[in-house]
């Protein structure tokens, strides 16, 4: 029997977490962007600090197969020690922000 949670609902439970957290300066927003048919996820900061614009991905991530793979990862301590402690196999999550090279010596998935 498999144990493992579901992976898009999990996903997107600790990424609309992390949307909840306001940037204490500047008009800056936090916004998800969640794509269940193709299996992607984003968390985005949009917005002015100053009169400087600010547009950047914070999380990227994708579910492909019964994996998911982490494209980009700017949180601390990461989503991938959340998705861990939410039950998610360590072999179910793909590092992909390291080289394939280097996933071999992670604890996570290598591909």
């Amino acid at each position: 029997m498999d144990t493992c949670p579901d992976l898009k609902e999990t996903l997107k439970s600790i990424l609309t977490e992390y949307a909840k957290y306001k940037i204490s300066y500047g008009e800056v927003e936090t916004e998800t962007v969640f794509d269940d048919s193709t299996g992607h996820y984003e968390l985005f900061h949009v917005g002015w600090i100053g009169h400087k614009r600010i547009h950047g991905c914070l999380v990227h991530a994708d579910i492909l197969g019964d994996k998911i793979w982490i494209q980009h990862d700017g949180t601390t301590p990461g989503i991938a020690i959340e998705l861990v402690e939410a039950g998610v196999p360590r072999d179910r999550i793909v590092l992909a922000f390291h080289h394939p090279d280097a996933r071999k010596l992670t604890d996570f998935a290598v591909a």
